[in-house]
């Protein structure tokens, strides 16, 4: 899919009150190891399937379902739809995942989406649906709490004839900065060489294109 614009930024968007809020409520709740769609329960993975899981992906995370939260981000996710001239349909967001990435630590290139629909069947709100737009908000400050730890896109349709070039998502850097992007563009989280990044990202949900 040959898009106009593979992401749309608000910088700062997010008041520093309301991170600072995510952040702390983050804290304050059970981390588990951030897994990806190959791997099921974290802890239910043995050493050479962590070992495994961390060549790809290595931070922990913790997941919100609240409403307040929601209603902070879903409005800057309608915008970018609409400014970036996406218009998707959309109208279920899965639970928040807050994810702490500290020094070393990283998450590979990846994509969000994959080729089948959610089998859910006791789950009305996402059964036989997909992602379609991801949202990446900044909880700490770029180059202040962190170094490294970019956020980078890769374009993998556009001009396969060349060779690749990341790019950096420079707009996200400021605390409470918040990106939207079509689920199926690829993306990673570069390793953090000293402090801790802190981000919010949630996966909006809507019935297969057609």
């Amino acid at each position: 899919m040959t898009l106009a614009n593979y992401y749309w930024c608000f910088p700062e968007a997010v008041p520093t009150r309301i991170c600072d809020e995510i952040v702390k409520y983050g804290k304050s709740l059970q981390n588990q190891m951030g897994t990806t769609g190959d791997y099921g329960d974290p802890k239910k993975l043995n050493n050479k399937q962590i070992k495994d899981l961390k060549k790809k992906r290595d931070s922990s995370v913790v997941w919100m379902d609240d409403r307040w939260i929601y209603k902070e981000i879903h409005p800057y996710i309608q915008q970018a739809n609409q400014n970036a001239g996406w218009n998707f349909q959309w109208d279920f967001s899965e639970s928040c995942q807050f994810t702490k990435y500290n020094k070393g630590q990283y998450y590979d290139w990846n994509s969000d989406s994959w080729n089948q629909t959610y089998n859910k069947p006791n789950d009305s709100n996402s059964n036989g649906k997909i992602r379609k737009l991801s949202v990446t908000v900044s909880l700490s400050e770029g180059k202040k709490d962190y170094t490294g730890g970019e956020l980078e896109f890769d374009y993998r349709n556009l001009d396969p004839d060349k060779p690749r070039k990341p790019v950096k998502c420079k707009e996200i850097l400021p605390k409470g900065s918040l990106v939207v992007f079509p689920s199926n563009v690829w993306h990673r989280v570069c390793p953090v060489k000293k402090g801790s990044r802190y981000s919010l990202v949630i996966w909006n949900l809507g019935w297969p294109f057609k």
